[in-house]
């Protein structure tokens, strides 16, 4: 009797913890308590001492009722609730091009948000594929209180995001009573959010344009790290933009490129962010913006965006600073998130074949959960001849680019999340180096000649992340010292409890987002936060990092010289060895 109350006490543990972390409704905890003590109490019955194959029976029954319980009371899917920090109200209405909006204020920080507002039509049906078209006016107010749906994407079960933030962040909430949902998801996704100081603006406020990242094939853009609350309250007027992603937002086809009036294909999703652009030139003015003073910034995949939009001429005059994060489209052959239109055309064609379309007509009439898996090989912006008239490499060496001023730059451990499964050591070292720089690997193993495990594993993080990140940063650099661009390059090398330097870790500092209670943070960490982020406030505002109270930020006219963002804050001179690894790449990547 003993030993089953304990089997039953873990079962039930392991079930209420699969309960949580996929975040189903508080009616499965409720029903998980009832059925336990009912299956408890239908044990210690005389029925079950005297017929043990009741027993067993029972155990099954146990089980069936707990995934019935699973399934009954599976996490619904909702809109994300627009809050901020505390207790919100309604703001007052404001007057856009295309309708009247309210949002939700929080007096105790001084912030209004407006979420989910739509800055072109849904790219659905006939849309499907097709430039984005300006938003059909709304009559009324639009109420803005809740974010839009996220862009279509792949989606695992909730409990696969749990564990991630468990296992991959170091940060979970258990039990929170608000979360027991699945955030929505649609191809309805071309809205924005704007976070503004609470109450009238007397005088135009810099505007940040924020583009969030995830392969352009994941992502959303109100996920806590990046969100705007906190730049705003210092006095910058935030938009964050949603975009079409994967296969929605960049499959190639001549059928499309031909029906196309700017004879445009595979770009869809970069024509959605310089579309957000054009809405913000448009609208901004009424939230306290100048439209004459923004900046464009993004990380990851949406930092390649922004490099990218950087040398588009549909995007002149709409921006004048960027901020880069962890990526660029620049150098001479992008490493991620780029490729040749031939070879666009080449993916879109077996996309077609593989789903039986032989019309565009039957393509867009397919659901878009049926072709929402092509994410894996449809997420690279190109050369369309109408967003980008030529690799972005071409344009800065001809002279042509948008911006005025940069800041850009890169993690320490860039590498650590997309090699974290994946083993190296002396035994592999060599044939990883020469399967990726094949006739150029006997100079990359001169340079990176490790010997121990430990070192071969050192070694090819090192060598992963100058490759896809590292490198891009320092093609741009050198291309901006030639254009007479100011570039602030930060290196960011601050450890905390959560994911630390890693690829992405810089952005809750960066937005001053590091959360008021939370643990994984010293108030070192709080400290550097507040130093990175006043660089970029003082850069939006003015296209200089620089000011009262912070060490000196120089640009990197050697493009060998960052500005390290961490324990230390100070310039610091790029590796010699990596130096000698980016002259190497410049010549395995000429065309």
């Amino acid at each position: 009797m003993v030993a089953r109350r304990i089997i039953t006490a873990v079962l039930f543990i392991i079930f209420l913890l699969i309960l949580e972390l996929n975040c189903n409704t508080w009616w499965g905890f409720l029903l998980l308590i009832l059925a336990t003590a009912g299956f408890t109490a239908l044990f210690e019955t005389r029925v079950m001492e005297s017929k043990p194959f009741l027993k067993v029976v029972a155990w099954f029954g146990f089980f069936a009722v707990f995934v019935g319980i699973l399934f009954l009371t599976y996490p619904p899917v909702k809109r994300v609730p627009a809050y901020l920090e505390g207790k919100t109200s309604p703001t007052e209405v404001l007057e856009l091009r295309d309708g009247k909006v309210t949002g939700v204020v929080d007096e105790s920080i001084g912030v209004e948000l407006y979420a989910g507002i739509p800055y072109a039509a849904p790219p659905v049906g006939d849309l499907r594929w097709k430039e984005p078209q300006d938003p059909v006016p709304w009559q009324g107010v639009l109420k803005a209180d809740t974010f839009a749906p996220m862009e279509m994407q792949p989606r695992n079960l909730p409990i696969y995001y749990s564990l991630a933030q468990i296992i991959g962040y170091h940060d979970y909430r258990w039990f929170a009573p608000d979360d027991n949902y699945r955030p929505a998801v649609s191809e309805d996704c071309l809205y924005v959010n704007v976070w503004k100081p609470a109450g009238k603006i007397e005088n135009p406020l810099p505007v940040l344009v924020y583009i969030h990242g995830g392969s352009l094939q994941t992502g959303q853009p109100w996920y806590a790290d990046y969100r705007g609350t906190h730049l705003a309250k210092e006095g910058v007027v935030v938009v964050n933009l949603g975009y079409r992603l994967g296969v929605f937002g960049y499959l190639a086809l001549e059928e499309l490129q031909a029906e196309s009036p700017n004879g445009t294909t595979g770009n869809y999703g970069l024509l959605d962010q310089i579309k957000a652009l054009e809405w913000v030139r448009d609208n901004i003015a009424s939230f306290g913006g100048d439209p004459g003073n923004v900046t464009l910034a993004g990380e990851s995949a949406g930092s390649a965006s922004v490099s990218a939009i950087c040398t588009s001429p549909l995007a002149k005059g709409l921006f004048r600073r960027v901020v880069m994060e962890s990526s660029t489209v620049a150098s001479e052959t992008p490493p991620h998130s780029y490729r040749q239109l031939s070879d666009a055309l080449t993916s879109g064609k077996n996309v077609m074949k593989a789903t039986g379309a032989s019309t565009l007509e039957e393509l867009r009439a397919l659901p878009a959960k049926k072709i929402v898996g092509f994410a894996d090989t449809e997420h690279h912006i190109t050369v369309d001849g109408h967003a980008l008239l030529e690799d972005p490499f071409v344009s800065y060496n001809k002279g042509n680019f948008n911006e005025e001023a940069a800041l850009h730059g890169y993690n320490k451990q860039e590498s650590a999340a997309f090699i974290m499964f994946t083993k190296t050591s002396l035994k592999n070292y060599e044939s990883k180096v020469r399967a990726y720089f094949r006739d150029f690997a006997g100079e990359v193993l001169e340079i990176y000649d490790p010997g121990s495990d430990k070192e071969a594993a050192e070694y090819w993080a090192e060598i992963y992340g100058a490759v896809f990140f590292d490198y891009p940063h320092y093609a741009y650099n050198r291309l901006a010292v030639k254009n007479g661009i100011p570039a602030y390059e930060y290196y960011f090398t601050k450890d905390n409890g959560r994911i630390g330097n890693w690829h992405s870790g810089e952005e809750v500092y960066l937005y001053r987002n590091i959360p008021g209670k939370s643990p994984l943070y010293s108030q070192k960490d709080r400290d550097v936060s507040m130093v990175f982020s006043g660089y970029m406030l003082n850069f939006i505002k003015t296209g200089d990092p620089n000011g009262e109270g912070l060490p000196e930020f120089k640009t990197n006219d050697d493009s060998k010289t960052l500005m390290e963002i961490g324990e230390s804050i100070g310039p610091v001179a790029e590796k010699e060895r990596k130096l000698r690894l980016y002259d190497v790449l410049d010549r395995m990547n000429k065309k």
